[in-house]
């Protein structure tokens, strides 16, 4: 017989002072890189017949529209160039590209603690987007997004756990010139965060100045490329089979500096992809494909995301429906593909089509963000902040979405069985010769904090405990919690004499 398991481990206070406290790596619940990959909305084959027929689309019908360097080539590659200025690719090409392609991947931080290993179906969650508006939830309105909404964003986002990247999730429409934006965002997120940071250039001819940049970010080109903490956001693709000439040509250069890319397919299901969940992920994946054709033509093993982002579309009125059942059908479908070429892959999941944070906009975000999760996506973008169908972002949103994502990843982690989980010593104890309750034994007190995620802003006590709390708000108590984030400097900030160097050479926008 065991000895009996005590009834206490320690004072209460003690016990809700740790569960404030930030958790050691060894008991954290959650955290970045979980496994997924449990939910598969495909059998093994149908996910065949997904790769055959992009096959089939990419050797029939293939792309058009790729620059003059790129027909070069991937001509040379082995692709045809038809009379109809589209290039097609066989199977055999597609097949030794693949050969060539990174697959263990990890994505740097700044601060290396932040590095995310993209390998297998580790899952992170992170912002992605280019809305054109900011979500005012006190006043219930919309308003441009500036440069420093994106940079208070990047601060929020460094100090969420569940957050783990930041990819540019706003435009700076307060800044008119497209090459004093593309480099001011890059500013901007980078002395927000030192977590990994995505962007994307609006005009190729900004790629060099943008390196340029980060060079000095990075303390000198060899370091840069040591640990390239910035990724380029590539719509290399105008779906339906079309390159974007181009991003292209700044895919391009972002490869020959050394920045890993995401390869981005973002077709609208009913309209610029077909209407039906597998059509639209086997074009998002022939488009996808002919990327990975491209970047390892042009550098074999670069590193680079299968970026198929297929988006539902409500075919009544044309909106999308980024918050649908059917969008978490796409993306975990994706992921599936994704795991089958063993690739780091990449899809959307986590935005809502509601205007506010509100309880469509809870629904939206979990479904999209725990399918994703429990399906292996490497990167869930846009899994926080995200509203209006991408067209807002809200400060007070991605704050609540850690909580949210805490909860995702939990069913990502999924349950352990094993002699200790099963339990069967602690319910002989608490039958036979205890109370006949689990409270307060040491093995309650012992996984506590390991096995469950506890909210930091999501309300469980009784209606009598919240009155006696006057009520406490969400989002009332997120705006708080914004307020308190962004009342200090960001610790993400570069050294005085890095940023008067960096002052000196662009126009940044951001007050020193």
């Amino acid at each position: 017989m065991t000895a009996p398991l005590s009834r206490r481990s320690g004072g209460r206070a003690a016990r809700v002072a740790a569960r404030a406290s930030s958790l050691s790596d060894d008991i954290r619940p959650v955290r970045p890189g979980m496994t997924g990959g449990k939910f598969r909305p495909l059998t093994e084959a149908q996910v065949a017949r997904i790769h055959a027929t992009a096959l089939r689309a990419l050797d029939e019908i293939g792309l058009a529209d790729a620059p003059p360097s790129g027909i070069e080539l991937l001509t040379a590659a082995g692709a045809r160039l038809g009379g109809d200025g589209r290039l097609r690719f066989s199977p055999a090409l597609v097949e030794d590209m693949l050969a060539k392609a990174c697959r263990d991947l990890s994505l740097c931080g700044r601060d290396p603690r932040f590095d995310l290993d993209l390998s297998g179906q580790r899952v992170h969650y992170g912002t992605a987007g280019a809305a054109v508006h900011m979500v005012d939830v006190a006043g219930r309105n919309y308003r441009e997004s500036t440069l420093q909404d994106l940079h208070d964003a990047a601060r929020i986002a460094h100090v969420l756990d569940n957050i783990h990247f930041l990819q540019r999730p706003m435009v700076a429409r307060d800044i008119l010139d497209n090459r004093e934006m593309d480099l001011n965002t890059i500013y901007a997120c980078c002395a927000g965060t030192t977590k990994h940071v995505g962007t994307s250039f609006s005009d190729p001819s900004h790629v060099a100045e943008g390196l340029e940049l980060l060079h000095m970010i990075a303390g000198g080109e060899a370091a840069w490329r040591a640990r390239p903490f910035v990724s380029n956001s590539n719509c290399f693709v105008v779906p339906p089979m079309k390159f974007a000439t181009e991003s292209c040509q700044a895919m391009e250069t972002c490869v020959l500096g050394g920045m890993p890319v995401l390869l981005l397919s973002a077709g609208m299901a009913g309209a610029t992809a077909p209407s039906t969940i597998a059509g639209a992920i086997v074009q998002a994946v022939a488009e996808c494909l002919a990327g990975v054709v491209y970047v390892n033509a042009l550098k074999p093993g670069h590193p680079a995301i299968f970026g198929t982002w297929p988006f539902g579309l409500d075919l009544r009125s044309g909106a999308m429906t980024v918050g649908s059942g059917e969008q978490a059908l796409l993306s975990s479908g994706c992921a599936q593909m994704h795991a089958f070429y063993g690739l780091p892959g990449g899809a959307t999941g986590g935005a809502s089509d509601s205007k506010l944070p509100d309880m469509q906009a809870g629904w939206e975000q979990m479904c999209t963000n725990v399918m994703a999760g429990l399906s292996g996506l490497n990167m869930v973008y846009e899994a926080a902040g995200m509203h209006a169908s991408l067209l807002g972002f809200c400060h007070e949103s991605l704050i609540l979405g850690d909580d949210l994502i805490g909860q995702a990843l939990r069913c990502v982690r999924g349950i352990e069985v094993d002699d200790d989980t099963l339990a069967l010593e602690q319910m002989r104890d608490v039958c036979l010769n205890g109370p006949g309750h689990y409270l307060g034994t040491d093995a309650t007190l012992g996984r506590m904090q390991r096995d469950h995620v506890y909210p930091k802003l999501g309300n469980r006590s009784s209606p009598k405990e919240w009155e006696e709390k006057e009520k406490p708000d969400l989002l009332v108590n997120a705006t708080a919690r914004k307020d308190d984030i962004l009342a200090s400097r960001s610790p993400a900030r570069f050294d005085p004499a890095t940023d008067a160097a960096i002052r000196a050479r662009f126009n940044i926008h951001l007050p020193a």
